[in-house]
């Protein structure tokens, strides 16, 4: 069928806005979302509950990310024996119980395990869900990608949103198990419809070669330089707001909040800007609205202002991120799950182990310097935005 629609006109071969497997996938972003906005107003309570400093809170941070880096690349051998669809339902259902899980750890050591765990699992059900998206983008002729992300802001925005609300009045544990319930009820719906794709095992042991070409390490390059400040916001900014701006409980899970908000909104009209315009133009767009925001949020005064800057933020990284792992899924002379392997372990490398490096600048430091720092990353992502031609339709077709 690839063969035959590959040179096919798009409008002829186009399904629907919303099919099932579309919805599915959709669906599966929102849970993974939803988990990692949860955790993050979870941070102040744990750092406290364990009474640890930002540094061992940075190595815990680190063995999340060391769990994510570890885990991704064997969900990706699992995917091309057996299918996304598969690891993207086993995962899902590991996932589901283990925040609440790290609610019930008692030390540091153990809080060790529950974090390699909890990123091992969010990275690979990660990579499953992303490759389902291509196929799903694939057999729709259609652009998904930025909304498919969009599900997950949306479900980080929920997590994030109600999670400081909810300790603040239920308890710690209440949410936890709430948190649990939510994510079997959106797995229970959308299992029936994923799409069930087909493995390819000889891509399996192509994947153990590491591309020799320059070409999907670069656009890996953008999507960890547009992830880092993704993970730093997630990590550190309900503790910037709390401990160096004097925010409430409540208003701290905010940060992260705010920042997803807008980066579903925009995610959600990224595939059709980005049809109009182009990948590399709104990529472009994008980035220079992400320093702009990061910079705010970085030498804000109070709280409120760096909830706002935040906010813009979210708006520029909104499709920096999907462009590139559209771009990476879609390059020249490779097979697709090569550069898509690259592109999302380079950018969830940033996202899960460069907030670690942050906690320990950040004990000297403070935060307001490292936010209003991670700018820099954006401008090496400017220098390479002309490699996102691969994302967009034409250059595919």
């Amino acid at each position: 069928m690839d063969q035959r629609t590959e040179h096919a006109p798009k409008a002829a071969v186009r399904q629907g806005y919303m099919s099932k497997n579309r919805l599915a996938v959709s669906l599966l972003f929102l849970m993974n979302g939803f988990v990692t906005g949860s955790w993050a107003p979870k941070i102040p309570e744990f750092k406290d509950r364990l009474g640890i400093g930002e540094s061992v809170l940075g190595l815990l941070i680190l063995v999340f990310g060391i769990g994510s880096l570890v885990l991704m690349p064997i969900a990706g051998g699992y995917i091309a024996r057996i299918g996304s669809e598969k690891v993207a339902k086993t995962t899902a259902i590991i996932l589901s119980p283990l925040l609440l899980v790290l609610t019930l750890l008692p030390d540091v050591w153990t809080a060790a395990i529950g974090m390699f765990l909890l990123g091992g699992f969010v990275g690979a059900m990660d990579v499953a869900m992303n490759a389902n998206a291509v196929e799903v983008e694939k057999s729709m002729r259609r652009a998904i990608m930025s909304s498919c992300h969009a599900y997950w802001s949306l479900g980080g925005l929920i997590g994030a949103g109600i999670g400081g609300f909810l300790m603040a009045r239920v308890g710690v544990l209440p949410h936890a198990i709430l948190v649990t319930g939510l994510c079997a009820a959106i797995l229970a719906v959308a299992w029936p419809m994923i799409l069930a794709d087909q493995p390819h095992p000889a891509a399996a042991k192509e994947k153990l070669k590491l591309p020799l070409t320059p070409l999907p390490w670069l656009v890996g390059l953008m999507a960890l330089f547009s992830m880092v400040p993704e993970g730093a916001v997630l990590d550190w900014g309900a503790l910037y707001l709390r401990n160096e701006l004097g925010a409430s409980v409540e208003l701290s899970g905010f940060g992260f909040a705010a920042f997803s908000a807008t980066m579903a909104a925009m995610r959600f009209a990224g595939d059709h800007v980005r049809d109009r315009f182009g990948a590399t133009t709104t990529l472009r767009i994008c980035t220079v609205t992400a320093l702009v925001g990061m910079v705010l949020a970085g030498l804000a005064p109070n709280a409120a202002m760096a909830v706002l800057g935040f906010a813009v933020a979210g708006i520029g990284i909104s499709n920096m991120v999907p462009i590139a792992f559209s771009a990476g899924g879609n390059m020249p002379g490779l097979q697709p799950g090569i550069g898509l392997a690259v592109a999302t372990t380079m950018g969830y490398s940033g996202m899960l182990f460069a907030p670690s490096l942050i906690g320990f600048i950040a004990e000297h430091s403070g935060f307001a310097v490292i936010f209003a720092s991670l700018p820099v990353l954006f401008i090496v992502v400017l220098l390479l935005s002309h490699h996102a031609v691969h994302a967009d339709h034409k250059g595919r077709d």
